[in-house]
């Protein structure tokens, strides 16, 4: 029986921040292998990992950079940051010092990366509700002063991790779709899966001409 591979219609890329023992890398490993990263030791410079998802009836591609928390390795990490779409950014509702560097690894991720990266904002260890530390109120408000989403997930039983990738690349395809954003754009962190798609959106009318022959 022939099957003809799925064709696969963007790449983006993704970042997992956040302090050390957030719970990033078993965030990763429960959204890639469907299950809980028992034997988690902190994450030393970045980890890689992929998976393909269909987002509002379009193949995506996550290419996810999982990166360290700790300050040793935040100028190793912070090259990883150019030309991200997208990002995960990861605190421990059990503690209130990660939820507190919140805006130092914000103003990284925009500073970096791009001022567009749509960032999903991750309360981790929801499992863990009876040591919580910061309150849904509290971080939710948080995420609305930044302009990010926000979900609360557990890498332990997978609640809401599949939800927060996918909400994430759902709004960075609404933000093509719309064309606030433009994957051709160098270092959008975005990229056409199959080169023919591209024709697809290729801008219409004489504006669009008058912009190509300008070269703006």
């Amino acid at each position: 029986v022939f099957t003809q591979k799925a064709i696969i219609n963007f790449l983006f890329k993704f970042l997992v921040i956040g302090s050390a023992g957030t719970g990033k890398s078993c965030l990763l490993h429960q959204f890639i292998e469907n299950k809980f990263k028992q034997d988690s030791n902190h994450t030393i410079g970045v980890e890689f990992g992929s998976r393909v998802v269909n987002v509002g009836g379009k193949t995506v591609k996550l290419q996810i950079w999982d990166t360290a928390g700790q300050e040793r390795f935040r100028s190793v990490t912070r090259s990883y940051y150019r030309g991200a779409a997208g990002a995960l950014l990861v605190y421990d509702i059990t503690s209130r010092e990660t939820y507190n560097a919140l805006t130092n690894w914000l103003t990284d991720a925009r500073t970096l990366a791009s001022p567009n990266i749509v960032i999903i904002l991750c309360g981790n260890k929801k499992d863990l509700d009876a040591d919580r530390e910061v309150t849904f109120l509290e971080a939710s408000r948080f995420a609305q002063e930044n302009e990010l989403m926000f979900l609360e997930t557990s890498a332990l039983t997978g609640e809401n991790v599949e939800e927060g990738f996918l909400k994430c690349a759902r709004t960075i395809l609404n933000k093509i779709e719309s064309g606030e954003l433009d994957p051709e754009r160098m270092g959008s962190g975005i990229q056409y899966g199959d080169t023919s798609l591209r024709q697809l959106r290729q801008p219409r009318g004489s504006a669009a001409q008058a912009k190509q022959q300008c070269n703006c």
